[in-house]
C-alpha cells in the first residue's frame, strides 16, 4: 500500500539517475580529451614513424595504378576492412585509456605508469591503406611503447 500510495518516489528516483549518469558521461567525456591532449605531445615525439605515414608525393607505381580496377579493389577493400578494424581499434583505446587513468590516480598521478598503458594503446594505426593489404607497410595496431628509444 505504501508503494502504492507514492508513485513520484520511483520517478525522483530515476530523474537522480539520470543527473548522476549525465555527470558521469561527462567526466568520461573530459578524461577522454584530456588524455587526447596528454598523449598528443609524446605521439608527436614518435616523429620518425609519421613520415612513414604520409604516401610518397611521387612515384611511378602509384601514379599509374590509381584508375585501375585493382587499384580500385584495394581502396574498397580498404573501407569495408577500416570499419571493423577501426571500431576495434577504438574501443583498444578507449580501454587504454581508462585503464590508464585509474592506473595513475591508483599510482597517485605517476605520469609515466599512465603514459606507459596510453601511448601503446592510443597510437597505432587506426585506418587499412593499401599499402598495408599488398604488404608494402606493416598495419601496427599496438602503437610505440613509451621505452622506445628516441631517435
Amino acid at each position: 500500500m505504501l508503494e502504492s500510495s507514492h508513485p513520484w518516489k520511483t520517478g525522483m528516483n530515476t530523474n537522480r539517475f539520470l543527473r548522476v549518469q549525465d555527470r558521469l558521461v561527462l567526466l568520461v567525456g573530459a578524461i577522454l580529451c584530456t588524455l587526447l591532449v596528454v598523449t598528443g605531445e609524446s605521439v608527436l615525439a614518435h616523429g620518425e614513424d609519421i613520415s612513414e605515414m604520409s604516401p610518397p608525393s611521387s612515384g611511378p607505381s602509384n601514379s599509374s595504378n590509381l584508375s585501375s580496377p585493382k587499384a580500385a579493389g584495394l581502396q574498397a577493400s580498404c573501407w569495408a576492412l577500416t570499419i571493423p578494424y577501426g571500431a576495434a581499434k577504438m574501443a583498444y583505446a578507449i580501454g587504454g585509456g581508462i585503464v590508464g587513468s585509474l592506473a595513475w590516480a591508483i599510482t597517485g598521478g605517476n605520469m609515466e605508469v599512465a603514459k606507459s598503458i596510453w601511448i601503446p594503446s592510443m597510437t597505432g594505426e587506426y585506418i587499412v591503406q593499401p599499402q598495408h593489404l599488398t604488404g608494402e607497410k606493416h598495419l601496427y595496431f599496438v602503437g610505440a611503447s613509451s621505452e622506445a628509444p628516441l631517435s
